[in-house]
């Protein structure tokens, strides 16, 4: 990691992330193929995640689930709390509160909202909404065991460098497909998790 990325990162504070979230999103990267739209007629999954950025004293965390692997959807994957709306969800900051309440057992009430990334589509049909929170030391976790294998912590300051992402390609149900990676610690964090951090990553640089 460059220098300059880390020494920006170490000294973030949550006015420089209120600031970036308010940026207009960045236009697409010539190179950002991992971006998609669904195609018309697609069954559509509405959903919304919460990133949670928690307030270490060494420098911010996000907080990052690892699936359980017999789940019928992303089995396995690293992902942020979330999932579907339901009808009753007024809007999607509450889906994502609700849903990570449920998931990993952290109080709405330890969440401060900081605003929205970009909304994300994936092949699978889900159109994501991710929500940027804030969260301050101490809380407690309380893992739903059917749906997390893992909650971790790792550095905001490893996501906020662009050369830790990788490119890469494979097939899916017949087409060609792009997507994000972002390796750490052995652990290997792609698509759309991936991709919703690249956005972050974007908005709080300005790059």
């Amino acid at each position: 990691m460059s220098g300059t990325h880390s020494q920006a990162a170490s000294i973030l504070t949550l006015e420089d992330i209120r600031r970036g979230l308010a940026r207009p999103a960045p236009p697409p990267e010539e190179h950002d193929l991992h971006m998609i739209s669904l195609r018309e007629g697609t069954k559509v999954t509405e959903a919304a995640v919460l990133v949670p950025l928690v307030n270490r004293d060494g420098g911010v965390q996000v907080l990052l689930t690892q699936r359980t692997a017999h789940l019928r959807d992303h089995a396995g994957q690293i992902s942020f709390p979330g999932g579907r709306v339901e009808p009753g969800d007024p809007d999607r900051e509450y889906t994502a509160l609700r849903e990570t309440e449920e998931e990993i057992g952290l109080a709405r009430e330890r969440i401060a909202l900081l605003g929205r990334l970009p909304g994300y589509e994936i092949p699978s049909g889900f159109r994501i909404v991710p929500v940027v929170g804030w969260v301050e030391p101490p809380f407690d976790l309380k893992p739903d065991e059917f749906e997390v294998a893992d909650i971790f912590e790792a550095p905001l300051m490893h996501f906020l460098d662009p050369a830790n992402y990788q490119r890469r390609e494979y097939h899916f149900r017949g087409r060609h497909r792009h997507y994000l990676a972002i390796p750490y610690e052995g652990r290997y964090i792609w698509g759309a998790t991936a991709g919703m951090l690249y956005s972050l990553c974007r908005l709080i640089t300005g790059k």
